[in-house]
């Protein structure tokens, strides 16, 4: 079989990725912005996309994931927290700050907190570093994602194993709610739990496999093998890095993103929310394991170019995948909204009775007063 060499790949990669890139900047180049909200209502807990539907979540995250988000540096991000939050408390102070504001200032707003929030945590306020933002996840894991694929002798394929499920950690932990403190011994036994117990799993599978059957079943039924390894690894990397949560608990927030109660941390709503997130990293396996072998088998130009030439097989694989990617990541995360909700009835006794007080649920968490609101992380 042809062997592809590292530039066709390299190449197939990064066309993956500016197509990523690429795709999120034409989309909200083209996107009628004539029904965008006022950027006061943010401070409010309002949003440009309406949250409440899959349609709106997908298009929020597929924009704040782009990875030419990665160019904006530390201190122009940093500068727009300090302009949004200096906005904010004047506005707070009662003064009309978007009084004069032109459509186009308006959308500028809009687009410098996509910005900001790409790359400054919004519990730490502390910048994320590139390799573990949510907008560097394709340039980051992608390749390193292909190279698992490609790996086919033991040595490779252990260290690009520990690579992926290293990098996956520290994105898990890097957009977790930070309101839950972790402690440094806590964090280091997570990060150490999560990948050994991933590359267990995934590994394991692997070997059982090569071990029960003849050579020729064996190579059948790896093809099989791999999807469910990675979902369940990358599912319990999630759930172990994010599992602390569980124990300390997250802030309750009113319908305008306030704590209700400063201090005080609900495990009920941290446990649901680790539960959305590790089921969201599993949904991300879908599209990434099935869509490049779909469209290599059945298309048939796709398939006829492979046929005719094989070293072209990894590098089109490739650029599948990356492309696949950027798609499903935001498709995977927007399955579940960011701000969750969790039923009033199921809280802690501290925040039923604070509800309570406060004149009940309808009036601290809106409309919907069955339901209390927190933030899941990423």
């Amino acid at each position: 079989m042809a062997t592809p060499s590292f530039q066709k790949v390299a190449l197939a990669a990064a066309s993956g990725i500016t197509t990523c890139a690429a795709g999120a900047e034409l989309s909200q180049m083209f996107e009628d912005t004539s029904g965008c909200p006022n950027f006061v209502s943010s401070f409010e807990g309002g949003t440009r996309y309406n949250l409440d539907t899959f349609q709106g979540r997908f298009k929020s995250l597929f924009y704040a994931y782009n990875p030419l988000l990665l160019l904006k540096s530390s201190e122009y991000c940093l500068e727009g927290a300090k302009e949004l939050k200096a906005l904010k408390d004047r506005h707070a102070k009662g003064e009309d700050v978007m009084a004069g504001i032109t459509p186009e200032e308006n959308l500028r707003l809009w687009k410098l907190k996509q910005e900001v929030n790409s790359a400054v945590h919004p519990d730490t306020g502390e910048i994320v570093p590139h390799p573990f933002r949510m907008s560097g996840y394709v340039p980051f894991n992608g390749p390193i994602c292909v190279f698992q694929v490609t790996s086919s002798t033991t040595l490779p394929i252990v260290f690009w194993n520990w690579a992926n499920q290293s990098q996956n950690a520290l994105v898990n932990y890097f957009n977790r709610n930070a309101a839950s403190a972790m402690s440094d011994e806590t964090l280091m036994k997570s990060y150490t739990g999560a990948v050994v117990g991933a590359m267990t799993v995934a590994m394991g599978l692997a070997t059982f496999v090569k071990k029960s059957f003849s050579p020729p079943a064996a190579a059948r039924l790896l093809q099989f093998v791999t999807f469910p390894a990675c979902v369940v690894a990358s599912s319990m990397n999630c759930y172990i890095v994010r599992a602390p949560e569980m124990d300390v608990g997250v802030p309750i927030l009113d319908e305008k993103g306030n704590d209700i109660l400063p201090g005080k941390l609900s495990k009920v709503a941290a446990t649901k929310g680790v539960y959305e997130t590790t089921a969201s990293r599993a949904f991300l396996q879908i599209p990434v394991y099935f869509v490049p072998p779909l469209i290599t088998s059945f298309v048939p130009p796709i398939k006829a170019i492979i046929t005719r030439t094989p070293a072209l097989g990894v590098p089109i694989t490739t650029y599948l995948l990356l492309v696949a990617f950027g798609i499903g990541l935001p498709g995977a995360c927007a399955v579940f909204p960011k701000i969750s909700s969790v039923g009033t009835e199921e809280l802690e006794d501290e925040f039923k009775e604070e509800v309570e007080r406060r004149g009940g649920a309808k009036i601290v968490f809106g409309g919907e007063g069955d339901k209390a609101w927190f933030d899941r992380g990423l």
